[in-house]
């Protein structure tokens, strides 16, 4: 963030405006709001999970146990039984 002079980049009528109102100090103009990515949406991290996700459910539509999941995926049961409802589900 950096130090502008109102002078140098306000129309002279809003300049005129805002002194009206403060006269001297300094004033932080925030950003426009835009809307926020949802988390992995940039980085291709929430596509690689549904991905993952969906081969889990896939091997073990294929007969793969709980077990030989827990043990390739490095999740516990409880995780493997969560994707594997979800994605019955979706």
């Amino acid at each position: 963030m950096s130090y502008k002079n109102g002078k140098d980049v306000l129309p002279p009528s809003l300049l005129r405006q805002l002194q009206e109102y403060i006269e001297g100090e300094i004033v932080y103009i925030p950003k426009k709001e835009r809307k926020r990515a949802g988390w992995g949406e940039n980085n291709g991290a929430r596509l690689l999970i549904e991905r993952r996700n969906k081969e889990i459910y896939r091997q073990y539509r294929n007969g793969s146990t709980m077990v030989e999941l827990i043990q390739n995926y490095h999740l516990s049961e409880d995780s493997i039984r969560k994707i594997i409802v979800k994605t019955r589900r979706a």
